[in-house]
């Protein structure tokens, strides 16, 4: 028979599982107050966000599933430096923080970063913490042509958004003369803040509910529990070293990608030593974003069940040599370090498929291509004659052991492209075609996903200028196990010659701007291909 002690402790674990999915719908709450409330479209229709709770000591217990890597993971450190800014003893009920520092946040300035202490019964139990992209916070805008991080924007330190429940009218000043869009820029901070608003409301209700008054039981038991989890899955890995590298575009010079990953008993880690030194231009990463990816590309093939917390990345070890591109020092440029950080997880699968080869799929395209414009305006609010969007378009995913990659679907990031009808409601851009690019992806036993091929022009007599932060045209994505390469990306002006990749470029009024993105590469040797699904490809013509 069970003993007492037993006996109240499975009623313990029992109402510790309760609380924890609970908790998951806390803060999945939290995250779609965000996009609900947004003002800008890359938050209220791509999900450019990450949401999550927090310990007081600053461990991430939970996040909610809409959001990004390079968010969520980062931020799962920024709270922190929250904490060492304003001590857990110094914050009041109705304070929030603030910051969009690139070292300290999510990698670049337009990160905006909100975090709110929650009181219970006058006593602070726990934080909130939330990121969102802002659109255009001034300087030269969302690309890469800047040498130095000032040159991107603004550059909010850590501060008081809130002291007291009192809004910093000053800061929200500062913020809104520092924009081409202050009105959505304002609004995308009210929305931050409200919310972790509900966030706080929601725990609440939820200690009220199990009776308990603090959290430091339900965080060491989900920290505790996802630590073991992850060290089981590590486990099953032969230990050893495996090294793999990866050429990309680059903007002044191309860029070698070279990581050693360790397999030890209980823990994984990543050094990037060998990788190129950083650039003179704004596609430098900072290490909390490369950390952020590199995480998220070990949990995808490792621990995909296990839900993703403080506890669940703490096997993982990452590091860079300071001053390579990888782990890029203030005051580097870093604004479309995302460029980089998103070809990290297909840096490590290629680590790992050595070690557990047939399950690693083939790359893919992995940076977003987001199409940045900006110039004047017909349409915009309370007399603003400047409009500044971007619009989030996807290539293809890699081919997967056991499946097709995905056709014009984001991975790493997760963010959705931005519907068409939006792009050109908020501004003055003409959709001419957006449809799937046939034969971008690898052939192979399964094939990769496709890009996409799209036109676009100015919908108003006026040029404007096209931020372009683009890669994989001069290195596809590698096929695997003998799958042939995705096709490469290509930008151009129809009927009149290729843009750069990289940098701000003028589109003139009537030229149609003309993207082809990246395909996934193929998995495994086209002639073992079945033949149902050569058929369906004819007859779908995506050959």
């Amino acid at each position: 028979m069970m003993s007492d002690k037993n006996i109240t402790e499975d009623k313990k674990n029992i109402q510790n599982q309760v609380m924890w999915n609970r908790l998951l719908s806390v803060v999945e709450e939290q995250g779609q107050t965000l996009i609900r409330t947004a003002f800008s479209p890359i938050v209220r229709e791509c999900g450019d966000i990450s949401a999550g709770i927090f310990d007081l000591d600053g461990r991430m217990m939970a996040q909610a599933i809409t959001g990004t890597p390079g968010h969520v993971n980062s931020m799962a450190e920024s709270v922190k430096h929250f904490i060492n800014h304003f001590p857990l003893n110094t914050m009041s009920e109705g304070d929030i923080f603030i910051t969009n520092d690139p070292w300290m946040g999510t990698g670049h300035l337009n990160d905006f970063v909100i975090t709110t202490p929650c009181f219970k019964n006058n006593k602070i139990v726990g934080l909130f913490s939330c990121t969102s992209h802002l659109t255009d916070i001034g300087g030269l805008g969302v690309g890469p042509d800047a040498t130095d991080v000032h040159m991107e924007g603004l550059y909010i330190p850590m501060l008081k958004l809130a002291d007291k429940g009192v809004m910093n009218t000053t800061l929200l000043e500062l913020i809104r003369q520092n924009t081409r869009q202050p009105i959505e820029t304002e609004g995308d901070v009210y929305s931050l803040a409200a919310c972790n608003d509900i966030g706080c409301k929601r725990l609440v209700e939820m200690m009220n509910d199990f009776n308990i008054n603090d959290l430091k039981d339900l965080s060491d038991f989900i920290y505790n529990k996802s630590l073991r989890a992850v060290e089981n899955e590590i486990q099953k890995i032969p230990n050893g070293e495996y090294k793999n590298s990866m050429m990309i575009d680059g903007f002044e010079n191309d860029i070698k990608l070279e990581a050693t990953l360790i397999v030890a008993e209980k823990s994984i880690s990543v050094d990037f030593s060998g990788t190129s030194k950083k650039s003179k231009f704004g596609i430098n990463v900072p290490l909390s974003y490369t950390k952020a990816y590199t995480c998220f590309g070990l949990s995808c093939l490792l621990s995909a069940e296990i839900p993703n917390n403080a506890g669940s990345l703490f096997p993982f070890e990452i590091d860079a040599p300071l001053g390579s591109i990888l782990n890029a020092p203030y005051p580097s440029a870093v604004c479309a370090r995302h460029i980089i950080g998103q070809m990290l997880p297909d840096v490590v699968f290629g680590c790992l498929e050595k070690a557990i080869p047939n399950k690693v799929p083939a790359e893919g395209a992995s940076c977003l291509w987001n199409i940045t414009f900006r110039g004047k305006t017909d349409r915009g609010a309370n007399n603003n004659s400047l409009f500044a969007v971007t619009a989030v378009v996807n290539g293809g995913t890699g081919a997967r052991p056991s499946k097709d990659g995905l056709s014009a679907t984001a991975y790493p990031s997760g963010v959705r492209g931005t519907p068409v009808e939006i792009n050109e409601a908020v501004a003055p851009l003409l959709f001419l075609k957006k449809e799937y690019n046939p034969g971008s992806g690898g052939k192979g036993k399964y094939n990769g996903g496709m890009g996409q091929v799209i036109e676009i022009k100015s919908a108003i007599h006026e040029d404007m200028d096209l931020l372009a932060s683009f890669d994989r045209i001069k290195f596809p994505a590698r096929g695997r196990m003998n799958g042939e390469n995705g096709k490469a990306g290509h930008v151009s002006i129809k009927n009149k010659g290729k843009l750069n990749g990289k940098g701000t470029q003028v589109i003139k009024a009537g030229d149609i701007i003309e993207i082809f993105t990246p395909g996934g590469a193929g998995f495994g040797n086209y002639s073992e291909r079945n033949e149902d699904l050569i058929k369906i490809d004819k007859e779908n013509e995506l050959l």
